[in-house]
């Protein structure tokens, strides 16, 4: 995989590995871009994040890395900032870095793609559900605080699929992204998750295909072995759709390249 933007590190105390591990491991996939996007500190669902103290050390080990490897692969910093309004920080979103994914992990409290909680799912009306998500998604993409997407449709994780129309139900999120001129991630965590897919499936990618909206890989990599994991799968869906270019970032500017 050329480019590869999304990937963590065990500051999110989820992840586990070494920064130079990741990179090793993108250098032998021939990954050209790579970039780190870890999960920004809030006030909120601590476990999984690191903390507002720990920014400069994230960021000054990137950097470092990105100096130690500049002649054999290039390193972006990033952050993956889950859209909860009112609880965001501001020094992230201001943050000097290359890009930012947001991305929605959160509905109203409920962590829906933490396995410890899949419980709720049997309470829920799974088409009011997608619709939920979605809605989030659109609010998000008017917030213009980001410039990617992440998994846009993680809400399939464990399966529960909607009987509406999944392109019904995210036409109007999609049309938002593309109006604030959005990238929106293929990002092969989906294959390791129960879902067994790629995010996004067909259906959005038929829509984003018909709205022109451009796209970047990431590998959602939490551990140096599933970097570039089916990363030709995901090449193979972005070109069924007919997608020939994907986006880097450099300070927060976008640029398309070939892959």
């Amino acid at each position: 995989m050329l480019v590869d933007l999304h990937n963590h590190t065990k500051l999110c105390n989820h992840a586990s590995g070494e920064i130079e591990e990741y990179i090793e491991k993108a250098i032998e996939n021939k990954t050209l871009h790579f970039g780190f996007a870890d999960h920004a500190p809030m006030n909120f669902d601590k476990k999984y994040r690191m903390d507002i103290t720990q920014t400069d050390l994230y960021e000054n080990r990137i950097l470092k890395t990105k100096e130690r490897y500049k002649d054999k692969i290039k390193i972006y910093l990033g952050y993956e900032v889950d859209f909860l309004e009112g609880l965001m920080e501001e020094r992230i979103l201001n943050a000097e870095v290359d890009f930012l994914i947001g991305s929605v992990h959160f509905l109203k409290s409920w962590g829906f793609d933490n396995p410890e909680f899949i419980g709720e799912y049997k309470n829920k009306d799974i088409d009011k559900l997608w619709q939920e998500y979605f809605d989030a998604i659109e609010m998000m993409a008017k917030s213009s605080l980001f410039d990617i997407v992440g998994h846009i449709d993680l809400i399939k994780i464990f399966g529960f699929l909607p009987k509406k129309d999944i392109r019904l139900i995210a036409k109007k999120a999609l049309l938002t992204i593309k109006k604030v001129d959005l990238v929106i991630e293929l990002n092969s965590a989906g294959y390791r998750k129960p879902t067994g897919k790629a995010y996004p499936g067909d259906a959005i990618l038929e829509l984003m295909q018909e709205m022109d909206i451009p796209i970047t890989f990431g590998s959602d990599a939490h551990k140096a072995s599933q970097v570039g994991y089916k990363s030709d799968e995901l090449e193979k869906l972005a070109r069924k759709f007919g997608y020939t270019k994907c986006a880097i970032f450099k300070n927060r500017d976008r640029k398309m390249i070939n892959f």
